[in-house]
């Protein structure tokens, strides 16, 4: 395990394994090292890159600092590039991979020099009331204490049926869910809007957009508009694959993309 300081002072706690081009893999929404996509992918992809896993901050081993701002993980992952050779691929899931473009823009190819997403949950326009309604119902519970209902708020938002909602509620992993409730916020606001905005124009280097073809049509609609949105962007559908996409399935179109 190794350790960076970011810019405002926030420790972030990542591991590095494999030898190969570098890659910076981003978790999304309740996600990190010890609980999430990352583990299994890295290992796989390991075998031709040299690959970084890190906590974002608020979650894992890394720290926090307050007031959050997307800026401040963008330092992040600035810092960690910076620690581990000056220049890196990433790989955002989820809402990992708004982050992961969003730092593409920002931080430019000499540090950024190619970007690979799994459905990152951009929306329809007629599906942007929901994730408007979503943003101030998380920001009434957060702002309320009430790290319960943050949750709750999100599993509903992905889908969680109700029944499955309270069976977690009576389970160990609802204690680590509560304590990192606050990070939904962090996730929501690396959203923005839930809108493929026109920051998108500025990501100047290549571009991985990936769906599963038995995730839901909205999921494959974020992908796909990345893909058209960015100068270098291509799109591919990982068949018979959701949300939770194997990392097998992943590894498959990620390795050869980020190996150049």
């Amino acid at each position: 395990m190794s350790q960076v300081i970011s810019r405002d002072g926030t420790v972030i706690d990542y591991e590095t394994l494999g030898h190969g081009p570098s890659v910076v893999l981003v978790d999304g929404a309740m996600c990190f090292r010890d609980s999430g996509p990352m583990r299994p992918l890295a290992a796989l992809l390991a075998e031709r890159l040299t690959v970084h896993a890190y906590d974002r901050r608020g979650r894992g081993r890394s720290g926090d600092t307050r007031p959050h701002a997307v800026e401040r993980e963008v330092e992040d992952l600035a810092a960690l590039i910076e620690a581990t050779g000056g220049t890196a691929a990433l790989v955002g899931i989820s809402s990992g991979g708004a982050l992961a473009l969003t730092a593409a823009a920002a931080l430019g190819a000499d540090r950024v020099d190619r970007v690979a997403v799994f459905e990152p949950p951009f929306m329809p326009s007629q599906a942007l009331p929901g994730a408007a309604a979503y943003t101030a119902e998380l920001t009434a519970a957060l702002a309320g204490n009430r790290p319960d209902q943050a949750v709750a708020a999100f599993l509903r938002r992905v889908g969680t049926p109700p029944d499955v909602i309270d069976g977690l509620r009576g389970s160990p992993a609802w204690a680590g869910m509560e304590a990192i409730a606050p990070t939904l916020a962090y996730d929501d606001a690396a959203m923005g809007d839930s809108t493929v905005t026109i920051w998108l124009a500025d990501v100047g280097v290549p571009v991985l957009a990936l769906a599963g073809g038995a995730s839901p049509a909205f999921l494959r609609f974020g992908a796909e508009e990345v893909a058209r949105a960015v100068p270098d962007g291509r799109f591919v559908l990982l068949d018979a694959q959701g949300h939770d996409a194997g990392a097998e399935a992943l590894a498959t179109q990620l390795t050869p993309f980020l190996a150049g």
